[in-house]
């Protein structure tokens, strides 16, 4: 009997599954995350000192405190990637209150390279009044072939 029902054609049943459109969902979103990733960055535009150094080993534990200062000499407070704009007078108020609440809490400076360094001397004294009896100081890498 040959109809539309007989099993017996030579056909058998496909056991693998297309991934072609798999793989193109995942190259869009690929191409998606690449695109977005950079502007996730947020922050103040400073542009740091290029020096050799080893990086801090302890920071690993806990999130720091980042205490920037910009271009226009500006003062900005960053903890956990909030960032409020603060004045030279609050800072020592405020980082009291955030080492209160995390005691060895590290505290870092990001200080532009065109800021005068006696504000930047000012503030890691503010910072010393604050309590706060280490400061970091952020920098970047050289670029390489640079030493």
């Amino acid at each position: 009997m040959h109809g539309p029902f007989n099993r017996g054609s030579g056909r058998k049943p496909m056991g693998e599954i297309n991934v072609v459109p798999f793989i193109d969902v995942m190259l869009v979103l690929l191409v998606i995350f690449m695109i977005t990733a950079p502007m996730l960055t947020q922050g103040v535009q400073v542009d740091l000192p290029q020096v050799t150094s080893e990086p801090i080993d302890d920071m690993e534990d806990s999130e720091p405190i980042i205490v920037s200062v910009d271009r226009e000499g500006q003062y900005f407070l960053s903890v956990g990637g909030d960032e409020t704009s603060v004045s030279l007078d609050d800072i020592a108020d405020r980082v009291i209150i955030l080492l209160e609440r995390r005691p060895g809490t590290p505290v870092m400076v990001r200080g532009d390279r065109n800021v005068p360094y006696g504000q930047v001397v000012t503030l890691m004294s503010t910072l010393q009044i604050a309590g706060v009896s280490n400061v970091g100081l952020i920098s970047e890498p050289p670029p390489s072939g640079e030493g």
